[in-house]
């Protein structure tokens, strides 16, 4: 694995919705890879763990919701679900800008020793202040990793809570992928992309992608009402809020690939 204890990722995310209309968008972003067993030591002038920073990330954002160890917490779960990931976990994730975040989704990397992914925890979002967690079993080749769940958690008004997701990573080498297919019950409905070159976390480079893009979580919001609108605008149906799931985890509960 990659000798820094942080990455930063510039790239893009692009989405397209397939049905009853076709709507597409890309926008650009960054985002961070932090090594959960060496999160103390990415501390720097501009960015910062559980500290104010122009850029930061907080313990208490993720897991648990505690502001415990959160590589404890996710060697733990991995254990009960007895998932042969003993490697490096990383945590890629939206950072904090001046103390604002908003991520739909952060993705736990888990690999076993010999640095193959074999397991991703998917802590998914939505704007309603609701959050859900897939535990995920990786199967496929290096470099094409696939993994899939049941769907649980509302996170667009035009969306139903039915079908399922899949998924595939790509993250050796210099450009990283994560690809997501949602699949309702009439089929493919939704294409969604996150995709960025990583470097290692420096201060030079957060204080450019800071420069770059000063309202990366305020814009991450306003674009996801933007799109809504524009969805609405072109007569796509709405459906009402379901209760949120009573379990905030999904243990591997995988659907047919």
């Amino acid at each position: 694995m990659n000798g820094s204890p942080a990455q930063l990722v510039r790239g893009q995310v692009v989405h397209v919705r397939l049905r009853p209309v076709t709507h597409r968008f890309v926008y650009p972003v960054f985002y961070v890879r932090l090594n959960l067993a060496r999160l103390d030591q990415c501390n720097g002038r501009w960015f910062g763990v559980d500290r104010w920073r122009p850029l930061s990330i907080r313990r208490r954002d993720h897991g648990p919701r505690d502001g415990s160890s959160l590589e404890r917490w996710m060697r733990a779960l991995l254990l009960e679900h007895e998932i042969d990931a003993d490697g490096e976990i990383w945590l890629q994730t939206f950072p904090r800008v001046a103390g604002y975040v908003f991520n739909p989704v952060s993705f736990w990397h888990c690999h076993d020793a010999g640095g193959r992914l074999r397991a991703v925890l998917a802590e998914v979002n939505n704007t309603f202040g609701e959050s859900h967690r897939y535990l995920l079993r990786i199967t496929g080749e290096a470099g094409q990793e696939r993994a899939a769940c049941v769907k649980q958690l509302h996170v667009s008004p035009f969306c139903q809570v039915q079908g399922h997701y899949r998924f595939r990573f790509r993250l050796g080498g210099a450009h990283h992928y994560t690809g997501l297919d949602y699949h309702d019950d009439a089929g493919l409905l939704l294409k969604t992309a996150l995709s960025g070159r990583p470097v290692p976390l420096t201060d030079r480079g957060a204080l450019g992608a800071l420069l770059r893009y000063p309202l990366l979580g305020i814009g991450i919001v306003v674009r996801i009402h933007w799109q809504a609108l524009r969805l609405w605008l072109k007569h796509v149906p709405f459906y009402s809020k379901p209760p949120a799931p009573i379990r905030p985890i999904t243990m591997r509960q995988e659907h047919e690939q």
